[in-house]
């Protein structure tokens, strides 16, 4: 399936309906932004290097899953923030839902930056699992060469969608002797047994409050085995219904971050039908999760895969002192949050999915370790849905970046429509949502390229100082966007204040614009307010320091690491029809109908149609 974005563009961005008003910021200074000959402004580097000039300890509260509720951020320590995030499977390309948890947490480490935090951000990689297993013997390649392939992969596309990077993305494959410590160091508290074949099992009756954290699991109603599906499913696909693997957006969990439903007598029914299907003749062939008829409890987890000759791979097994084997799926994150961060960390994200079992089990197996707390604020962000259908690799529905994005303009306006959301909303992947946001990046694209032409030349160095009503509206709106993202990230709120900014930059060239044609005496007698603009482009770069959508992406690369030629698509409009659909729009609010049906003969002139969209944006599209 491939989206064909390139004909659609809208004009104007929507306005969400969250934004909430604002009482208007008294006159300061705004310093002026620096100079730029180019529209691109790479804002990864200036998220880096750049930091808010307010007081870095202004109150930011995100929606905490631990308590189901929005709650003030508090670091450990002082301006310094631990992130862990769950990173992908590679063993196929990541697809455009992976790529929301990823964004989202670009949006989070660049919000904490942007008012002065200093972030430590550690992203892991599955580099070895049952998935990977199976693909490496169906191609007949090594578990390296495999995983090697789509980490790279992986890494083109965060560079691709401007994702600062994390300080490490340590593998699980090189971290086997500090899963092997945690193992050994749960065994010693009681929490962690070896079975008769020789796999290690987490002893959930032994972990007081487990399944109580993130999800209220009804351990009560749960029957016998309604954990040990999850081996099967990241085997073979499985049943949608019950949570396997972060790499895919699979189950579909409530979409405002409340209280996750089990649904346990459905999970036990499933895995009961499971195992009526697993041949007892052929346990050899099983992975520790599908055969656990030696697990003391059948809600136990495997930490430690004890080798399968008819299943497992030499190049993915590992002689340790708990025997030979691979390890289990959540333990990795464990033992490399503890090594990189310490024992106790600030901020864990992963998608809504991962609540259970994967974060559930991480909780348990690192505050078993411990004793102590494992992770103050858990951040989860929703789905993303193929129209108004979840977008899975079981459905066959999911889309890899550059199938969904096949130019450069695609992948920012990919980039701009996920940023731009309410991120533990589902969002809708659909032509319509990515042309508007193509539309809306042209336009701001186009007004960037005004400002560098119209501050040409002029003194952009010190502080602008101006009560113009431009300046005004800049302060305001620079107040909206910070007050939106230190309030859980509500990025439609800050997009709204961007908008606002652009739109006073706007006005003011069609004021100009509109000066010049009524000055009959072909005299100079108008001028632009320079400084007004200047503060604009000042809080454009800011804004962008979040937002993060004015860069160059770079090209895509072909295996052998050579760039590929990106596809020519011609899907420009003029500014003319540009003007006059706003021109239109803007005789619509003024109840001009005759006006409005005129403009509209003269787009359909130019050989485009406009579509209006109640609620939401004029669509505009060639003929």
């Amino acid at each position: 399936m491939k989206f064909s974005i390139a004909s659609t563009t809208v004009l104007s961005l929507s306005i969400i309906s969250q934004v909430s008003s604002f009482s208007t910021i008294p006159n300061t200074s705004i310093p002026r932004p620096p100079t730029s000959s180019s529209t691109c402004i790479h804002s990864q580097s200036q998220s880096q290097s750049q930091s808010h000039s307010s007081d870095p300890m202004t109150e930011i509260k995100l929606y905490n899953s631990l308590s189901n509720s929005k709650e003030t951020f508090k670091p450990i320590k002082p301006n310094a923030v631990s992130m862990y995030t769950c990173g992908p499977t590679v063993y196929d390309y990541a697809h455009v839902g992976n790529f929301r948890a990823f964004l989202t947490y670009d949006v989070l480490k660049r919000a904490l930056q942007y008012f002065g935090y200093e972030v430590d951000h550690i992203c892991n990689l599955t580099d070895v699992d049952d998935k990977i297993i199976n693909k490496c013997t169906e191609l007949d390649i090594s578990l390296k060469e495999l995983t090697g392939k789509f980490e790279m992969k992986f890494m083109d596309d965060l560079e691709a969608l401007n994702i600062i990077k994390a300080r490490e993305y340590p593998r699980a494959t090189e971290h086997i002797d500090e899963m092997v410590e945690l193992i050994q160091l749960l065994h010693s508290k009681g929490l962690a047994y070896q079975s008769s074949e020789g796999s290690w099992y987490f002893n959930v009756d032994a972990k007081e409050g487990y399944g109580q954290q993130l999800i209220k699991l009804d351990v009560d109603n749960m029957k016998q085995n309604a954990s040990g599906l999850a081996g099967k499913q990241r085997t073979d696909g499985g049943d949608d219904d019950v949570v396997v693997d972060g790499d895919d957006d699979d189950d579909n969990s409530d979409d405002n971050g409340d209280d996750t439903d089990i649904n346990t007598n459905s999970n036990a029914n499933a895995n009961a039908n499971a195992n009526a299907n697993t041949d007892s003749d052929n346990e050899e062939d099983m992975d520790a999760d599908e055969y656990d008829a030696d697990k003391v409890g059948m809600r136990d987890f495997a930490l430690w895969k004890a080798y399968k000759p008819k299943f497992d791979r030499e190049d993915a097994t590992w002689d340790t002192p708990i025997g030979k084997g691979r390890p289990g799926w959540h333990l990795e994150c464990s033992a490399m949050a503890r090594k990189y961060l310490g024992d106790s960390i600030d901020l864990h994200c992963g998608g809504i999915d991962l609540k259970f079992p994967h974060h559930e089990n991480e909780i348990a197996q690192s505050e078993g370790a411990t004793g102590g707390k494992f992770c103050n604020c858990w951040l989860h962000n929703g789905f993303v849905n193929i129209g108004d259908e979840k977008m899975s690799k079981s459905k066959g529905n999911f889309l890899t970046l550059r199938t969904a994005c096949s130019t450069s303009d695609d992948v920012r306006a990919y980039r701009y429509l996920i940023v731009s959301s309410q991120y533990r909303n589902p969002l809708s992947f659909t032509d319509a949502a990515m042309g508007a946001a193509k539309g809306a990046l042209k336009r701001m694209d186009n007004v960037m390229k005004q400002l560098d032409d119209a501050l040409d030349g002029y003194d952009l160095h010190g502080d602008i100082v101006s009560d113009g009503d431009m300046v005004a509206v800049v302060q305001k709106e620079l107040h909206n966007f910070e007050t939106a993202v230190a309030d859980d990230l509500s990025m439609p709120r800050a997009a709204a204040s961007l908008f606002g900014v652009v739109k006073a930059a706007e006005t003011e060239f069609k004021r100009y614009k509109k000066a010049q044609k009524d000055d009959a005496s072909g005299d100079d007698v108008t001028s632009l307010d320079l400084d007004g603009l200047g503060s604009v482009k000042n809080a454009i770069v800011q804004m962008d320091r979040v937002f993060g959508v004015f860069y160059d992406v770079p090209k895509e690369k072909n295996d052998d690491g050579s760039e590929k030629e990106e596809e020519v698509v011609d899907d420009s409009i003029s500014e003319e029809v540009m003007e006059l659909v706003r021109s239109r729009t803007e005789a619509k609010e003024a109840k001009d109908w005759g006006v409005a049906d005129l403009l509209r003969g003269q787009i359909t002139d130019l050989g485009f149609a406009v579509k209006d969209v109640k609620g939401g944006d004029p669509i505009v599209t060639r003929i």
